[in-house]
């Protein structure tokens, strides 16, 4: 189907996000309302964005989409820009065509690329192109439920004290991440300490029961807070289990080793996979 010529490869503007949205609530996730797409497109956190990704044209028809998620992040001094690959969906008969989106978002010049849910034979194209593997060995850590305060621990959900506890640095990424959709945020507070989490819904095995831990201010503390916090998450949102990445906080007493983990890559100059989370990227932006 279509000739080369035929298909036009064009960066993502703010006008078109509502085409590109109908596209993948069409072509990629019927589960995600177009509207929703479209909200999470466009990024929460300030800053400017030298597009939303890329698409293909053909015949002022969308055929194809990659979509990405920019950011400045300060690590050890000094000021980093990141682009995070989202959603890529290229219609079936133009599949050989999706390798321009890809490399049109690779082309951009200083900037850390992450990629952190790659599937089926992105991660091991990745690798062709020099995108390192972040280690994700993960544990589920069943939620059970515990009585609130039990151990002096105290889990608060009240965004107005949480904004009044945090840190500088953490009430930035509070504040940048407050609207996006798929970010759920919480404080965990023992005695003088803190942590600032943020955890979305995931989904294994196309079921949507599972935490995933994004986010921790305060390593130490959540590995000590876990029962507390999992318990919280079981009241709140009905899910059963919570998967942890082992590299965030350590194993937790009662997790469960799986035996995969999803992958997730990062393609940098000079840093280390120590200094590459998950934040300002489509895991805080795009619920599925």
């Amino acid at each position: 189907m279509g000739e080369d010529h035929e298909v036009e490869l064009r960066p993502i503007q703010p006008d078109q996000v509502p085409e590109v949205a109908r596209f993948l609530h069409e072509h990629l996730n019927s589960k995600v309302s177009t509207a929703t797409w479209a909200a999470a497109i466009l990024p929460t956190w300030p800053g400017e964005s030298p597009n939303h990704g890329f698409m293909l044209m053909q015949h002022d028809q969308i055929i194809g989409v990659h979509l990405a998620f920019y950011s400045q992040r300060l690590i050890n001094g000094q000021q980093e820009r990141f682009c995070n690959l989202g959603a890529w969906c290229v219609r079936d008969g133009y599949r050989s065509q999706g390798l321009r989106l890809l490399r049109a978002l690779l082309s951009q010049r200083d900037y850390n690329f992450t990629d952190l849910s790659p599937s089926g034979n992105v991660v091991e194209l990745n690798r062709r192109l020099k995108f390192t593997d972040i280690d994700t060995e993960t544990v589920l850590v069943p939620n059970l439920p515990r009585r609130p305060g039990f151990g002096g621990i105290r889990v608060i959900r009240d965004h107005r004290i949480i904004e009044d506890v945090l840190t500088a640095p953490e009430l930035s990424i509070f504040q940048d991440h407050q609207g996006a959709l798929a970010a759920r945020h919480l404080l965990v507070v023992e005695g003088d300490e803190h942590c600032y989490l943020i955890y979305r819904r995931d989904r294994r095995k196309r079921l949507p029961l599972f935490a995933s831990i994004i986010y921790a201010s305060n390593p130490p503390l959540l590995h000590r807070a876990i029962p507390a916090v999992v318990s919280d998450i079981l009241i709140h949102d009905r899910l059963p289990a919570t998967l942890v990445e082992v590299r965030s906080i350590g194993r937790p007493v009662r997790a469960l080793r799986l035996r995969t983990s999803r992958a997730k890559m990062f393609k940098s100059r000079h840093l280390t996979q120590e200094q590459v989370d998950y934040l300002y990227s489509e895991l805080t932006c795009v619920p599925w």
